[in-house]
């Protein structure tokens, strides 16, 4: 859904529904259950606030299983008008790092939803926070069945640090 921020009202412009935003996703697994989203203008800049809500199918860091997460980040963001090229270079503070820009008098929703459920997505995820993983032997995934397979032997160039650290602690 692209914005023409000239066209948003003095008032705001008020989204709301999943179904306002059909598919703003590139992966289409990715599904949008909540969207409110309020849209105003601040002299030249837009302000976009409000709440999503996005299931994602994700595979465990641990366990290799899929499963889907739900996110639900708050939204906060402030564009302004895209700096024209070849003028003088701008240089950005630490108040500009929430700072995006649009162009062509246009704001594109999709991208900022995308985005912000993007950033939401935990880094290594977890099916649960329990999660036995896959046994280093024989792979097997420790949540589902009970492997019998011994411990896994130490390395053996860790054997020198091994015969130190006992002659370390004799002293």
């Amino acid at each position: 859904m692209v914005i023409r921020v000239s066209e948003i009202p003095d008032d705001g412009l008020s989204i709301e529904g999943a179904d306002r935003l059909p598919q703003p996703f590139r992966d289409h697994s990715w599904r949008l259950e909540e969207l409110s989203l309020l849209v105003e203008r601040d002299d030249r800049d837009v302000v976009v606030r409000g709440r999503i809500a996005v299931s994602v199918p994700q595979v465990c860091g641990r366990c290799l299983e899929r499963f889907p997460t739900r996110v639900a980040p708050e939204v906060q963001a402030r564009f302004s008008p895209r700096p024209e090229r070849g003028k003088e270079p701008i240089e950005l503070g630490s108040d500009d790092l929430e700072l995006d820009f649009y162009s062509d008098d246009s704001l594109d929703l999709a991208q900022l939803v995308e985005t912000e459920a993007d950033l939401a997505l935990p880094m290594k995820p977890l099916c649960r926070a329990d999660c036995r993983g896959l046994c280093p032997t024989c792979g097997g995934n420790r949540n589902v069945v009970e492997c019998d397979c011994a411990g896994r032997a130490p390395d053996p160039r860790f054997a020198v640090l091994k015969d130190l650290a006992g002659r370390l602690s004799g002293q």
